[in-house]
């Protein structure tokens, strides 16, 4: 393998390239899909101009990666690798880290990679908490679409171009560009409700992967005052139709332990859970 470090847009179509290429040859392993990097490009970070390490075969195609992304101040370490490449690529994300002087630092890693999880103890990473659980979708099986309360309306961003982006109030005043520079990006498929007001209730991004014909269900939000009204399941269900629409065979969702609410909307959809994971830190902060 030879390790090369991109940084800037040629990052991010890499390690969507790498991550497409690990779901064709493993139907549910890892923790990501390259729409996950994709959604993380939506705010302008620090990390955005950091080489980040990717390692390369004979051929040219990237086959690992050592990453680090700078979410306010935290720091999150995401090591894509089989086992054969784990050892190499974990001792070159330690050595970045020790470089960079980064505490504290995070790995979020799953609960069935033992590999890794012997790697992150030696290193001095410890459980943090954050359990997450990602379920999977058969498209084919979708539950039918939701209604919405009366006088609220579905609306796609390719419908409100001309407004300033929906989630801009928590991802800042350049997510709308940012997004729209993102190879696997929708404006068809990044949904909002609006209220009969015209406020935003809620709003959900789905994203359909092409290649790997795989639909991604990240993020989903409903407003303080609208929810237990159905705008969430009518949102998922809503995108996952669009998802099917687009091709895709499969739709992904993850929910945190700790949101009983989620947990609930993606059973309840159909979804089954299928690998669990947890954060570990390394430093004080």
């Amino acid at each position: 393998m030879r390790l090369v470090e991109l940084a800037g847009p040629a990052y991010l179509d890499v390690v969507t390239h790498l991550l497409q290429r690990r779901r064709l040859a493993d139907p549910t392993g890892g923790i990501w899909e390259a729409a996950d990097f994709q959604w993380w490009w939506r705010k302008v970070r620090p990390s955005d101009e950091l080489g980040q390490s990717f390692w390369l075969d004979e051929t040219g195609e990237p086959v690992a990666a050592a990453t680090l992304n700078d979410w306010d101040g935290t720091w999150e370490c995401d090591v894509i690798a089989g086992p054969r490449a784990l050892g190499t690529v974990w001792q070159r994300a330690v050595e970045r880290m020790d470089e960079l002087g980064l505490d504290p630092v995070s790995v979020r890693a799953r609960d069935d990679d033992s590999l890794l999880l012997a790697g992150l103890r030696d290193a001095g990473f410890v459980p943090a908490g954050d359990e997450s659980t990602s379920t999977w979708l058969d498209a084919a099986q979708r539950p039918p679409v939701s209604p919405l309360p009366d006088g609220f309306r579905l609306r796609s961003r390719a419908e409100t171009a001309g407004q300033p982006h929906h989630m801009i109030r928590r991802n800042g005043k350049h997510v709308g560009e940012r997004l729209a520079g993102c190879s696997l990006y929708d404006p068809e498929l990044d949904l909002l409700v609006e209220a009969p007001n015209g406020d935003v209730a809620g709003y959900a991004l789905f994203w359909a992967d092409p290649v790997t014909r795989v639909g991604l269900v990240e993020p989903m939000r409903v407003e303080d005052g609208c929810r237990r009204r159905g705008i969430a399941k009518h949102l998922l269900t809503a995108g996952i139709n669009r998802l099917a629409a687009r091709g895709c065979e499969r739709v992904k969702v993850g929910y945190w332990e700790g949101n009983p609410g989620a947990k609930a909307l993606y059973l309840g959809a159909g979804f089954r859970p299928d690998a669990s994971d947890c954060v570990y830190r390394r430093g004080a902060g």
